[in-house]
């Protein structure tokens, strides 16, 4: 059965600039976004314990960062009606699937930077 060429058009394409997948997947593979995925597949974290885990986040980044990925339907935010406030961090079930993703491509990287510094070490001696 052939697809009709309007249904075609509507379907993601990342590679189309006008693509909202684009966006998304900047989100996921940001800096903060990988880091924060793959802290929050380990466990729930409330907001502080969380800045401590993705070491070198400011308030302000990890505050966006969080409420980029909440939009995007990847962290779920629990806020409790206590004194003083708390609010715990954790992923929805399409959080966990992404944070799989990253988290296996941040590990592939780990396992590979001598493979990297040595290329980079090569490519500066030229």
């Amino acid at each position: 059965m052939a697809v009709e060429p309007s249904l075609v058009d509507k379907l993601p394409d990342v590679y189309d600039r006008m693509c909202p997948s684009r966006g998304v997947l900047e989100h996921v593979t940001s800096r903060w976004g990988v880091l924060v995925l793959i802290s929050l597949n380990e466990r729930g974290y409330r907001f502080s314990e969380l800045r401590r885990r993705v070491s070198g986040v400011s308030e302000k980044m990890l505050a966006q960062t969080l409420q980029t990925l909440e939009r995007d339907g990847f962290v779920l935010r629990e806020a409790h009606p206590v004194i003083p406030p708390r609010v715990d961090y954790s992923l929805t079930p399409l959080g966990r699937e992404a944070a799989g993703y990253v988290a296996a491509l941040a590990q592939w990287v780990e396992h590979r930077m001598c493979a990297v510094s040595e290329a980079r070490e090569e490519y500066d001696a030229r």
